[in-house]
């Protein structure tokens, strides 16, 4: 078992789950689950379909160098944003594992 840094406050409602040797980019992944951090289930999915199919931008926070600007992540208070389709691909199959 996999050992985590922090604990839930919530053990019955929250969920765990790691992927490893993943064929998508560390960083555009990363940003797409920073995206989905803290929403119910129903919400992420269908944030990363909405993902796949360019209607709402992941915004870029952290990696943020050279990424364009889009309109789209004007709704996350953000300038910057991308459509990260692999990475939102891989975080809907462990969703749904």
């Amino acid at each position: 078992m996999a050992r985590y840094s922090a604990t839930p406050a919530n053990e019955a409602k929250s969920a765990r789950c790691r992927g490893g040797d993943l064929r998508v980019h560390f960083k555009n992944t990363v940003e797409a689950a920073n995206a989905i951090k803290g929403r119910k289930l129903l919400n992420a999915v269908t944030y990363l379909k909405d993902v796949q199919q360019h209607k709402q931008c992941v915004p870029f926070r952290r990696f943020h160098r050279g990424i364009g600007r889009t309109a789209q992540a004007k709704a996350f208070k953000a300038t910057l944003g991308r459509w990260p389709e692999k990475s939102a691909k891989y975080l809907l199959d462990l969703l749904q594992n």
